[in-house]
């Protein structure tokens, strides 16, 4: 008995990390894109990345975040001041 169970538990996990290894996707070196699909390339790259704060928002939330620590406050009491604030534009 003992034997079947070890051999059954050794079959799964064979199964399952050949299906682990099977996912895993290899990065292709090579491309083959024609030269108008390089010049639309850039402008679909440029738009899929994240947005950077705006200057005048960092601002702000740096003023919220100097304010908060003013007052000493940590944890949710600090998210909420601080969302606040915020939204306030960096008036308390």
């Amino acid at each position: 008995m003992r034997i079947a169970t070890m051999f059954t538990t050794a079959a799964f996990a064979a199964l399952f990390s050949v299906s682990a290894m099977a996912q895993t996707a290899t990065p292709s070196t090579t491309t083959t894109t024609t030269p108008s699909a390089t010049t639309a390339a850039p402008a679909a790259t440029t738009t899929a990345k994240p947005k950077a704060m705006k200057p005048a928002q960092t601002a702000v939330s740096k003023a919220c975040s100097t304010q908060a620590d003013a007052k000493g406050l940590h944890g949710k009491a600090r998210a909420k001041f601080r969302s606040d604030c915020k939204k306030n534009g960096g008036k308390a």
